[in-house]
């Protein structure tokens, strides 16, 4: 047997014959490709809307500017109202049924004009009787006076005794004394009819007119009834001032005589004059405030009691401060308060966030005043303050 063959033979066996290549019948259709194209598009667009968005969604509040201070002095606003300092609820003297009510609201009065009258019937006869009562008085001691003169001449005389004459003057005193009550009693009567009519004490205009006429007003209420206590309330229009709530811990700011601003939420454009004219020496233990009084330099019909009123003071800076620049205000959800301080979150172009520390002046519950570190026009997140931390990232909520 030869060995080498047999080898040939083998590895011969072991070969793998290759064929003729087979060839395929067609290649895969171009719609079933674009299909499958359009299938992993909207797959990939499923997965990138439903797939939980890490980033923290926020409301957007921008910055509005407030004012300016500078080397004179910074800003500090609080709110109020405007008040008379003025003003008056007219009612009677006495107590009778109104016959008269000449004036309704809105319309001017001056000082001692009639606002109301009432049914003066039973003063006018009580007036009548005192009169009369006076008259018979003075008619009394008209004769007894010659008489008594009559007796101390014949007394002197000795044509009559002294005990004659000390009877003659009782009978004189008692009359003088009559005469004197009678006088007493016809200015009693003549007051209670002029106070049937009641008459403006100062120059102003009718604000509420709270009786009508055939009502009963009195001076003060009586259990039981229905008898009025007022007929109309007076308001002196020059009066008008501002009066606010500063919170306590900066009224060391202010300053009696100091200029200020004063913008009614009516009219919140226009700018209108003040000066402080007394700050209240008492707080608010419940707020924390302290009452300031501010004038109005500028007179004008628009301005009417119990507007809402913002008034901005221009003062000196805190004691330990330099001089701020500018002052915004921003929604008090855009910052987390500390005292004079706080934290807010600058938005940026690209939806990072910038943690920045801030100082603040007035907090009122509409909004809350950033005295440096924020910018007019920045952008802050107006919530979910207590989810953020510098550089995150944040969705922008409409």
């Amino acid at each position: 047997m030869n060995i080498n063959n047999d080898k040939s033979a083998l590895l011969d066996s072991l070969k793998i014959e290759r064929g003729a290549p087979v060839k395929r019948r067609g290649g895969p259709s171009p719609l079933l490709i674009g299909a499958a194209a359009v299938a992993v598009v909207a797959i990939a667009a499923a997965a990138w809307y439903f797939w939980p968005d890490g980033r923290i969604p926020v409301h957007v509040v921008t910055a509005s500017a407030e004012g300016s201070g500078g080397a004179a002095g910074s800003g500090l606003d609080a709110s109020g109202y405007v008040v008379a300092r003025r003003k008056a609820t007219l009612s009677a003297k006495i107590l009778g049924k109104l016959t008269e009510v000449n004036f309704e609201e809105g319309q001017k009065v001056k000082a001692g004009e009639v606002v109301a009258r009432l049914d003066d019937t039973n003063y006018a006869a009580a007036l009548h009787q005192a009169e009369a009562q006076a008259v018979q008085a003075k008619a009394a001691l008209d004769n007894a006076a010659p008489i008594y003169v009559r007796y101390q001449h014949l007394n002197t005389q000795g044509a009559i005794s002294t005990d004659a004459v000390a009877n003659q003057r009782t009978v004189y005193d008692n009359a003088r004394t009559g005469y004197s009550v009678a006088q007493a009693a016809v200015a009693f009567a003549q007051s209670n009819l002029r106070d049937t009519l009641v008459r403006a004490p100062f120059d102003g205009v009718v604000t509420v007119k709270v009786a009508q006429v055939g009502e009963v007003v009195a001076p003060q209420a009586s259990g039981g009834g229905d008898t009025r206590t007022g007929i109309v309330t007076i308001v002196d229009m020059n009066s008008l001032e501002v009066q606010v709530d500063v919170s306590e811990n900066y009224i060391e700011r202010v300053e009696v005589g100091g200029a200020a601003t004063i913008h009614l939420d009516a009219y919140p454009d226009w700018d209108i004059p003040g000066a402080v004219i007394a700050i209240i020496p008492t707080a608010d233990q419940s707020k924390g405030t302290v009452a300031v009084r501010v004038a109005i330099k500028t007179k004008d019909a628009r301005i009417l009691p119990q507007m809402a009123a913002r008034v901005s003071f221009l003062t000196a800076p805190e004691k330990g401060t330099g001089p701020v620049v500018a002052r915004v205000s921003v929604p008090p959800g855009a910052v987390i308060a500390n005292g004079k301080t706080g934290t807010v979150f600058l938005i940026g172009a690209d939806g990072a966030i910038e943690k920045r520390d801030v100082a603040l002046g007035l907090k009122t519950a509409q909004s809350v005043t950033i005295l440096s570190g924020v910018s007019a026009g920045d952008r802050l997140a107006g919530d979910n303050l207590d989810k953020l931390h510098d550089g995150d990232k944040v969705k922008i909520q409409e």
